[in-house]
């Protein structure tokens, strides 16, 4: 099973589990912890291969994964854990994670704050999965991984998430990459199904207003889904949570304690 960290403030209080990207872990959510732990009961997990799961892989045996599976080891761990419903905080491809547990398991989500979520792959994100891909065969892992964070994470107040993500990247091991770099060949036609078809769980997409990549796309999903609302926060980027991190916490908490 994953590892998850509990941290409980009440049996009454609401359950809040976060979900990090792709490359990072529970680390990620260092500056939301201490506020969100005076409101609710917390879990943070590490997804299959990174953090404290990275000594687990001889669990998962197969070549690759899909983003169902990596649903279903969150679903464990909220078993495990007797955690019925709960609130969702993702960032990146964690929010993917969480919306994949919605259409699997919806009755476990009370709601869904989604930070610098992907919701469609623009003409530069696909010519730089493209690339990616094409040059994870011969190219060191961490030379991509770099490459990627200075693209979605160019400024310098960017700085902080950037240097973050590559020292949880560099944790991975080489055959863990490859495995989570397949997932991309999934994003699109699960992109286009998340696109068309609207869960009806409260959800909030907190965006960095600098997160050139996928701010746009989020946009015209939001026009679309009844259940969504959008938050754009100002001197920020793709890790919104590192970024401003003030202003995340109090955009979710309020979200969050409005759906309770």
């Amino acid at each position: 099973m994953l590892y998850a960290k509990p941290y409980l403030k009440d049996t009454a209080a609401e359950w809040v589990v976060f979900v990090h990207g792709a490359g990072g872990s529970s680390s990620i959510w260092f500056k939301q912890l201490r506020e969100f732990k005076q409101h609710f009961n917390v879990l943070l997990v590490d997804l299959r291969g990174h953090g404290r799961s990275k000594d687990m892989l001889k669990e998962y045996i197969q070549e690759t994964y899909t983003f169902q599976d990596v649903t279903r080891d969150v679903v464990q761990v909220l078993d495990h854990h007797k955690i019925r419903a709960a609130h969702f905080v993702g960032i990146s491809l964690g929010c993917l994670i969480i919306r994949t547990l919605g259409e699997i398991q919806p009755e476990r989500i009370k709601s869904m704050v989604l930070g610098g979520a992907i919701t469609r792959l623009t003409v530069r994100s696909k010519l730089l999965m493209h690339a990616g891909n094409a040059a994870k065969r011969f190219v060191p892992y961490m030379w991509l991984y770099k490459l990627l964070a200075w693209i979605i994470m160019p400024r310098k107040r960017h700085e902080q998430s950037r240097l973050l993500f590559i020292r949880e990247a560099k944790r991975l091991a080489r055959k863990e990459f490859l495995r989570w770099t397949r997932l991309t060949g999934e994003l699109n036609p699960l992109l286009k199904y998340f696109h068309e078809k609207e869960l009806s769980i409260p959800t909030l997409y907190v965006m960095g207003e600098e997160d050139y990549m996928f701010l746009a796309p989020v946009r015209v999903v939001v026009k679309q889904h009844r259940s969504a609302r959008l938050e754009v926060v100002a001197d920020s980027g793709h890790v919104v949570n590192v970024d401003q991190p003030e202003v995340f916490n109090r955009l979710s908490i309020g979200f969050i304690r409005s759906n309770s």
